[in-house]
């Protein structure tokens, strides 16, 4: 304000002065007044803009996304010969980019008869952040091979397309390579090294990295507790919160969307209530993406009622707000309820992403609201011109699959216009198991093994449809063939979370201090259950005599667990447990029983859904 009012006052105003006041408008954001600025000092003065007028206004041209002006001042550089000037190239090339025209900004590039450091930041950036990552580090490596000096924003850049594109072996020559050049210093860097290589999946490399980083920034703390949340590492995300604090580094909203997943992985009320409390005393609650992910925290962790009440006092929701009640809705089985909310998210004005979709179909397939989900998924591109994605189709079969509709399934796959993938014949596989479909249960593992699975889930529940049909030869083969590949059964554990400690179980382990005590318990629990109408559903085992059926079934982990907890909290309280797979018919049943004879709530979370055990029901009414 006080420059304009010294210009207006200037009875002779040069084009120094317009430039200087351009700069100056441009750099404090005020983009507008930027560019009326070079209209004006043609317009009034009769000056001609020069390259110091033009790479003024360009950033202010980047700033309000003013394609048309970028176009225009780059127009008026080429007839004014301004564009042989690699600094006014550089600058029209940068704000190409930053309005998303990276194609023309690589052209300008092109055409630039001289290149200097900046020319090649600005372009690979560019890519960088239009999401271009393969180009951007192709360009990186051709920068570095034509000897041009590299500097922090071309490593930046480069560790960003490294980690988008999972390549680890390219993100540790940029490791080397920003080492040789003196900028293991520079923090910015290290942050971006960390996240590097935790988007590759290798998060004992970001905490080398951050623990080599001596002045720590806020920024390098949310990276790794990040990276551990990303990669299933919750315990340690959670850890480096708390060491974060002994340190006094205050969190931000950052720091808290990227620990609260991890919490919500763990799963405890305890540590759920804290956090929440512990946003409110930072005056963070009220951030739409903390308060997002409180809202799926509170549904991760079985308090569908409790993310609900935070809904509702949401002042702001965004999309993800509805996207994460909805899908809360959806993955405890209340189906009905899910939709009536998409519905009123709908009417709200909100427009529907492809998330929301998701969720939405996830609820309709989990409580079997098939009409709904035809409706939906139609309505996805129709309505909206939204192309379903590959997790969209699975979903959908997977809907059909549970209703028993596997013909409409089968013939849903065939008419994708994508090839599936393997998460789709992967659901259909799972319907065959369900319907004991033996025809298009081979159909759909055939498909899946020709994509090559990485893990011999799908084998097992392939050997699992043969057992239940009695065709033990090919059971054989299914088992020889997993071995040929080194391909192993995931094995099939469950947690329960009490006083702070998570005590692990697997099927059949004894290693728990109180194994005695808790198999003890166990076995009073079936001779309870048994009185009451519990019968041994011993269809998933296979290959040994009745007897020894019924014995493995009452040492499965989520039984073994569910002892422990009864026997380590008081008459009434609520026992949580967590499991790694889908939870077997048996031990759903066991648990039913198991609420009505103790008079105990029992929540169940297995990898696909909730479970709310209470009065002998399940809140699934036996369709998951």
């Amino acid at each position: 304000g006080d420059a304009r009012r010294v210009f207006d006052r200037m009875p002779v105003r040069d084009r120094v002065a317009w430039n200087a006041l351009v700069a100056g408008y441009a750099r404090n954001g005020l983009a507008g007044a930027a560019m009326e600025m070079v209209v004006r000092m043609q317009e009034e003065d009769g000056e001609r803009p020069d390259s110091v007028t033009l790479v003024s206004v360009l950033p202010a041209c980047a700033d309000a996304q003013a394609l048309r002006a970028c176009r225009e001042v780059h127009g008026f550089a080429v007839r004014a010969g301004f564009d042989e000037l690699v600094n006014v190239s550089t600058a029209i090339l940068d704000v190409y980019c930053k309005c998303g025209a990276v194609e023309v900004a690589r052209a300008v590039f092109d055409r630039m008869p001289g290149k200097n450091s900046v020319s090649w930041n600005a372009m690979i950036k560019g890519y960088a952040e239009n999401g271009d990552a393969t180009e951007a580090l192709a360009l990186f490596k051709r920068m570095v091979g034509e000897g041009v000096d590299v500097t922090d924003v071309s490593v930046l850049a480069a560790l960003h397309a490294c980690g988008e594109l999972g390549y680890l072996d390219e993100g540790r020559r940029v490791h080397e390579l920003l080492m040789r050049i003196g900028l293991e210093s520079n923090v910015s860097v290290m942050n971006a090294l960390i996240t590097m290589y935790s988007k590759c999946k290798r998060t004992d490399l970001a905490a080398q990295v951050f623990d080599e980083v001596r002045y720590k920034t806020r920024i390098s703390w949310n990276a790794m507790i990040l990276g551990c949340t990303q990669n299933g590492r919750s315990e340690d995300a959670v850890r480096l919160f708390s060491r974060m604090q002994l340190k006094n580094v205050k969190p931000d909203s950052f720091t808290l969307v990227s620990v609260i997943p991890a919490l919500a992985d763990i799963s405890d009320p305890l540590q759920a209530r804290w956090i929440h409390g512990y946003s409110i005393r930072m005056h963070l609650d009220q951030d739409v993406y903390v308060l997002t992910a409180l809202i799926d925290m509170y549904a991760k962790c079985g308090r569908v009622s409790i993310a609900r009440s935070l809904f509702k006092s949401a002042r702001e929701r965004h999309v993800i707000t509805w996207n994460a009640m909805i899908h809360g809705y959806g993955s405890h089985g209340f189906g009905k309820v899910a939709v009536e909310l998409f519905e009123e998210m709908k009417s709200s004005g909100r427009v529907p992403n492809e998330t929301t979709f998701l969720s939405v179909l996830s609820a309709c397939s989990h409580a079997g609201l098939v009409d709904e989900g035809r409706k939906y998924f139609s309505s996805m591109n129709e309505d909206y011109g939204l192309e379903p994605g590959m997790e969209h189709y699975g979903t959908m079969v997977d809907l059909l699959g549970r209703a028993g509709k596997l013909d409409e399934a089968w013939s849903f796959i065939q008419k994708m216009p994508v090839d599936p993938g393997i998460s789709v014949y992967g659901a259909m596989l799972g319907a065959c198991k369900l319907h004991k479909n033996v025809e298009l249960a081979e159909e759909s593992a055939q498909r899946i093994f020709e994509l090559g699975p990485d893990e011999g889930v799908y084998h097992v529940l392939l050997a699992n449809i043969y057992a239940n049909a009695s065709m033990w030869k090919d059971v054989a083969r299914v088992r020889t063939a997993m071995e040929k590949k080194g391909l192993q059964k995931t094995p099939g554990w469950s947690i329960v979370q009490l006083k702070n400690e998570i005590h692990t179980f697997y099927s059949g382990s004894t290693n728990h201090q109180q194994a005695k005590d808790i198999y003890a318990r166990l076995a009073k629990l079936i001779e309870e259950i048994k009185a009451v109408g519990y019968v041994p559903d011993t269809d998933s085992i296979h290959d040994v005599e009745d007897d020894v059926k019924a014995q493995l079934l009452n040492t499965h982990s989520e039984k073994l667990a569910i002892a422990y907890g009864l026997i380590r909290t008081s008459p009434g309280t609520t026992i949580q447990i967590k499991k790694n797979l889908r939870v077997c018919n048996d031990c759903h049943n066991a648990t039913k029983l198991i609420s009505l004879v103790t008079g105990r709530e029992i929540i169940m979370r297995d990898i696909q859904r909730f479970h709310h055990f209470k009065d002998g029901k399940c809140s699934c009414g036996d369709y998951w």
